[in-house]
């Protein structure tokens, strides 16, 4: 039973064989479109892999940049504020003024919007 279920199985397989031999060599429409679908489905991977290539790229650099900025307004917050706290120690009174005048301007908006 063996050899008569290979011999029909090794039957089957070259019956397929033909029939596929058959089908391409009866549909050249087929097969043109199936390769131009094939052709046109590898260009727009290729494409796609280098936009995304490009898009990482530009979020990692866009990162790097964004971090340097970050570092330097750090920075210069640090060292105004610094400035700001030792113009107030030497001018105690003239911060007070200001200090005063900043109050009745932003209540005198309050208050006219209203």
């Amino acid at each position: 039973m063996t050899t008569s279920t290979s011999s029909s199985n090794s039957a089957a397989k070259t019956s397929k064989k033909v029939d596929d031999i058959a089908a391409h060599t009866e549909s050249p429409l087929t097969d043109k479109a199936t390769s131009a679908a094939h052709l046109a489905v590898d260009s727009l991977s290729s494409k796609a892999a280098t936009a995304e290539q490009n898009i990482r790229h530009g979020a990692s650099s866009s990162a790097e940049t964004l971090t340097e900025k970050q570092k330097i307004a750090r920075e210069k917050l640090s060292e105004y504020s610094g400035k700001t706290r030792q113009l107030a120690a030497e001018n105690p009174l003239a911060t007070a003024g200001i200090a005063f005048a900043a109050g009745m301007l932003v209540t005198a908006l309050f208050r006219r919007s209203k």
